[in-house]
């Protein structure tokens, strides 16, 4: 399959594309076990949530 005279640009295209959303994958989930470790340690410390759930969900 032929994608012509452009065929550089559109790989390139795609594959930063595909580097943008795995960088922000990866974001998402170091943000996400950054906000529990976070919780965890107000909760160790003696501050409660305002919802009276506990980060790892268990009451």
């Amino acid at each position: 399959m032929s994608l012509g005279p452009y065929a550089t640009f559109i790989v390139t295209s795609y594959l930063a594309v595909a580097l943008v959303v795995a960088l922000l994958i990866a974001w998402v989930a170091f943000d996400y076990r950054s906000q529990k470790r976070r919780l965890r340690e107000l909760e160790e410390s003696g501050v409660m949530r305002r919802s009276g759930r506990s980060a790892t969900g268990t009451k």
